[in-house]
């Protein structure tokens, strides 16, 4: 209990708000039952609730919000604690389309602010492709492989595995570190992408950008230069990777 109190955030999937107390005091909650002061109860709260973009919507009941607002009241009850593992049980499984993209964007732009370790159960492994780095899949309760989400896809552990990711396409899968052009140097007038940009992402740069588009490291480091023609060749030799997978399992 002590762990799941001081060191875990979890965020459910039917919000599992308090209905008779309103935002801030929603998500000053598990501060109240770790015996915090009021005021540094309420300082925390403040603080995710500006962070999560509910600022001004404090004294709202649940009633109130939609189901996007509810599930970020969610999310900032989930970090007043500054959890070190912040925990997701199919967090946007039971909201619309839109709103789900949306939120997503939102749990990659936190993330982005508070690097947390963070687990995040999906059934839905194109969310899982757009948020993760690393991915393991399941089956009857136990793990059947762990790996990138490119990793997955290329090179799957069994037949459940690649039947489970066989209609993914592979410009959401492939990062823009594994498309670099080698016979091309980067020039100042090139815009530079972070090496985790999924291809999909990256496409629209290329379509501007004739001379390809700089990528770069975690570390800032620039690693090369992505080009249409390599993305093209990276697509299609990843292709024929899945191919020759599906016919040695068919």
């Amino acid at each position: 209990i002590e762990i799941r109190r001081h060191k875990m955030g979890m965020v459910f999937q039917s919000f599992g708000l308090l209905p008779h107390l309103n935002v801030i005091d929603n998500v000053a909650f598990p501060l109240k039952l770790q015996g915090l002061p009021l005021a540094e109860r309420r300082r925390r709260a403040e603080r995710v609730v500006e962070l999560v973009g509910l600022s001004g919507r404090e004294a709202s009941y649940p009633r109130q919000l939609s189901g996007g607002q509810q599930q970020r009241v969610g999310i900032a009850r989930s970090l007043a604690v500054e959890p070190e593992l912040w925990f997701l049980d199919e967090p946007f499984s039971a909201l619309d389309p839109l709103i789900r993209r949306q939120m997503q964007d939102e749990f990659l732009r936190i993330q982005q602010v508070l690097h947390k370790s963070i687990v995040f159960i999906t059934h839905d492994f194109l969310e899982a492709l757009r948020i993760a780095d690393r991915m393991a899949i399941m089956r009857d309760g136990m793990v059947v492989q762990i790996g990138t989400p490119a990793e997955l896809i290329v090179n799957p552990a069994d037949d459940y595995v690649a039947e489970f990711t066989r209609d993914v396409p592979l410009v959401r899968v492939l990062r823009a570190a594994s498309v670099i052009d080698e016979g091309v140097t980067q020039n100042p007038q090139m815009p530079v992408v972070d090496g985790s940009t999924p291809v999909e992402d990256l496409l629209p740069q290329l379509a501007r950008h004739a001379d390809g588009v700089a990528v770069r490291d975690a570390g800032g480091n620039i690693l090369g230069v992505a080009t249409a023609r390599s993305v093209i060749g990276a697509l299609a030799q990843e292709g024929e990777k899945r191919i020759d997978l599906q016919q040695a399992a068919g």
